[in-house]
Order: structure tokens, then C-alpha cells, then sequence
């Protein structure tokens, strides 16, 4: 095995390192893996950028990445489930108690769950990482280890369609293109939608969604009026859609979403915005139109790995760009200059293949 333990690690706003780590020891329930694919996300520019998103702000130094697949190639004294050389998908997030939310099956919402790349809790961007064997999770021969990574995007299209209660006929407007929502495209389709109208500024973000299966690709202007965008996307579906599912954060679009949505149906929240937001409340209350929040995921990669498997859904396209490790400064530059959709870096010197 490699000795060294090449990481990308965030030490202030600003300031990103590859730097040399120890490899770590497995405790009795972890495996140590050699990290293969992991993807960058628009959260971990945000922290390299900002050094905080909202309440969690870089006090110390963090190694980022929490998008990722490796092969297990240390195991620790407790471990049933796994054994050296399996290609395993990795779930971020780790409940450090079992709590009431833990108890009720909403382990995401665990106060104090342990979570990749959040601070104060390191990520897997390096070549060597130990992480907690109940959440890595095996992939089947005919998943590659780019497909294992993207199922920490893909997880949150399903909490997101889930917590939608998108079903066989739904009509949905998913509002915003970029990662998250291609994935909640692919997903609602997935899950029996029927019509899937998709939003964003880009035209070239649009072309790849209707590549993956969108029926009405929108562009929208920064001026146009959010009352104004609901009347379009009723026009295309010839209704107003059951479900929206907003990816983008942004103040007008969750206006949009709400406005957009018919009597009686479901707003999901998925975008992250500002701390206060300015929404048409009223019109939502009067039309019992539910808004309801999404926290990452829990039970999420058993179906992501089902629906990869089967090949009812294919994210393969969604990767444009490959950077090895040791380019990882030259890969977060171009994830931040907003090119291609996902970007992967590959942590393994002797396999660079997908």
C-alpha cells in the first residue's frame, strides 16, 4: 500500500492546500479506503470562498470532499459487512447518537450527526480515509466507482422527490439547472412524472436537461417577473404543476415556485439562499399550497444503488470535467468559473478510469 496521503485541505476562506496527511488507523466498526472518485460540490467552493455557510463557519483546517466512492483496503476488528478490495459508495453523513431522530428513521436531522466536508468534521478528498462501515455502502460489479460518487447528489434529488411526493403522473417544475437539479430531473422521472418543466439563466445547462429527459426546458431572465414565469410554465403543461421543487435559493425563484404551484400541492425547498427571504405567503396559505424544507437525505443510497444498477437512471452525463488529485486547485477554479456540470477528481495514481 501507498504511504502517502496526498489531501486537499481548506485552511481559511481563500486558502486551499494539497498537503500531505497521516493514513489513518480503522477503528473496530470502520473501514479504511483508498478514496477513487470525488466529486466537487457547489458547497465545497462556497466554504473555500466564503469560509462559512451560514452557521458553519472554517475555524481549523478541513479537508474537503464529501461526494465519493473507494475500495475498502483496511478493515476494522468489528466489521461484518465489508471486506478488503470491495468498491464502496460512501454516505457522508454518520449519526454520532442514537437519538429521537435517529429512533424515528430521520437520521439527517441528528444535531449532532457527523457530516463530510462540514466543520469541524474532515472530508474524503485524499488518497486514504476511514469512515464508519455501516454507511459505506457496496457497489455492484456494473456501477462504476463515477456512478458510487454521484450518488451523494443523486440521494438528495431523492429525499428532494420524496419529501415532494412526486408519483406516477405527477406534473413538476424543478426551478434551477445546475447539478441538483438535473439529478431531481432524472429522479422525478424515475419515480413516474409525467411532465418535467426545467428553469434556469443558462441555455447550454438546458441543453443537457433536456438531454436528460425534461419536456420543457425554460430559459429565464434575471428581470423576468416571478407572476409572469408561473403564467409560462402554466402555459407549457397546460396546468399548473402538482409539485415544484426549487434548486436554486434564489429569492424571485422560490417566489416563482410558489405562485407556480396549483391549489393543494407541494413546494420542496432544496436551493439554499439567503438567511431571510421575501415570499408570497399568503397566496400559499389561501391555496393550501405545503412548503416543505429538504436536509440532505437519510435512507437515500440503497435505492440510488437499485436505480443505478438497473440503469433507470443514468448519471453518467452529468460528469464533464476529470482532474487527477494532485490538479485539484486547477479543479475547484473551474468548478467556481461555473464550466461543465460535475466535476470529478480521481484520487487513485494507478486507476484514473471511471
Amino acid at each position: 500500500m501507498e504511504k502517502e496521503n496526498l489531501s486537499v485541505v481548506l485552511h481559511s476562506q481563500g486558502d486551499l492546500r494539497l498537503e500531505q496527511r497521516p493514513i489513518p488507523e480503522p477503528g473496530p466498526n470502520e473501514v479504511l479506503l483508498q478514496m477513487h472518485s470525488v466529486g466537487i460540490c457547489g458547497s465545497d467552493v462556497h466554504f473555500w470562498q466564503n469560509g462559512r455557510i451560514g452557521d458553519y463557519v472554517v475555524k481549523k483546517p478541513m479537508v474537503l470532499g464529501h461526494e465519493a466512492s473507494g475500495r475498502v483496503v483496511k478493515v476494522g476488528s468489528a466489521v461484518k459487512n465489508l471486506k478488503e478490495g470491495d468498491r464502496v459508495a460512501v454516505e457522508p453523513g454518520v449519526p454520532r447518537e442514537i437519538d429521537e431522530f435517529f429512533k424515528s428513521g430521520h437520521y439527517n436531522l441528528s444535531p449532532t450527526i457527523f457530516f463530510c466536508a462540514t466543520p469541524p468534521d474532515d472530508g474524503n478528498l485524499c488518497r486514504f480515509y476511514k469512515h464508519s462501515a455501516n454507511f459505506c455502502y457496496k457497489l455492484p460489479d456494473n456501477v462504476t466507482y463515477e456512478e458510487g460518487a454521484l450518488i451523494e447528489p443523486l440521494s438528495v434529488g431523492i429525499h428532494a422527490c420524496r419529501r415532494a411526493g412526486v408519483t406516477l403522473g405527477s406534473s413538476v417544475l424543478i426551478c434551477g439547472s445546475g447539478p441538483i437539479g438535473l439529478v431531481c430531473l432524472l429522479v422525478a422521472k424515475a419515480m413516474g412524472a409525467s411532465q418535467v418543466v426545467i428553469t434556469d439563466l443558462s441555455a447550454d445547462r438546458l441543453v443537457m436537461a433536456k438531454e436528460l429527459g425534461a419536456d420543457f426546458p425554460l430559459t429565464v431572465k434575471r428581470e423576468d417577473g416571478p407572476e409572469e414565469l408561473a403564467k409560462r410554465v402554466e402555459g407549457l403543461l397546460g396546468a399548473q404543476p402538482h409539485i415544484t421543487i426549487e434548486c436554486t435559493g434564489v429569492e424571485s425563484s422560490v417566489q416563482t415556485a410558489i405562485y407556480a404551484t396549483r391549489p393543494g400541492g407541494v413546494v420542496v425547498l432544496v436551493g439554499l439562499g439567503a438567511a431571510m427571504t421575501t415570499i408570497p405567503l399568503l397566496n400559499a396559505a389561501l391555496r393550501e399550497v405545503d412548503i416543505r424544507g429538504v436536509f440532505r437525505y437519510c435512507n437515500t443510497w440503497p435505492m440510488a444503488i437499485a436505480m443505478l444498477a438497473s440503469k433507470k437512471v443514468n448519471v453518467a452525463p452529468l460528469v464533464t470535467h476529470r482532474f487527477p488529485l494532485e490538479q485539484a486547485v486547477q479543479a475547484f477554479e473551474t468548478t467556481r468559473q461555473g464550466q461543465g456540470v460535475k466535476i470529478m477528481l480521481k484520487c487513485d495514481k494507478t486507476d484514473q478510469n471511471p
